[in-house]
């Protein structure tokens, strides 16, 4: 097999597995209802204060309408708060609520766990050129991400 169908193949099942097995992850005791959507929604808040609705949805390259919905969502199953601005009515503000908070690091400690795995079993060179080939994947990905392939 040549070594495009091999990153290939290998690209679309790590996506997958990775979407999977965070889904998973997510998923456990407390947090049974946290989609792997509503989870890069808290992860772009933050945990450093308020932010307003207009910034995230840059953030997540999605319109505000679209994170208006994940937000409407995210507060009712009470992991998000949000106010408006006291110095413009129009702005509204979002954080993360205390349980929020709480999913937000059971979430990074999950990616610590799975960068952890896969330090762990490499060399000191191999985590270089991982590194290296990762970079330059994420700003293929990131140039094209608004360009058509063709």
């Amino acid at each position: 097999m040549d070594i495009r169908n091999t990153l290939n193949e290998m690209l679309v099942r790590l996506f997958r597995s990775v979407n999977v097995i965070e889904e998973r992850a997510i998923r456990t005791g407390e947090y049974k209802d946290v989609t792997a959507n509503d989870m890069h929604v808290m992860e772009a808040i933050g945990m450093d204060g308020m932010k307003n609705m207009t910034r995230v949805a840059r953030s997540l390259e999605v319109t505000t309408g679209t994170l208006t919905i994940a937000v409407n969502s995210l507060v009712r199953k009470g992991y998000v708060d949000r106010v408006r601005s006291e110095e413009d009515r129009r702005v509204v503000l979002i954080s993360l609520s205390d349980k929020g908070k709480r999913a937000y690091l059971h979430h990074s400690r999950f990616h610590e766990r799975m960068i952890s795995a896969v330090v762990e079993e490499l060399t000191d060179e191999e985590q270089q050129v991982l590194g290296k080939a990762l970079t330059k994947l994420d700003q293929f990905f990131m140039t094209t991400a608004h360009q058509t392939m063709f």
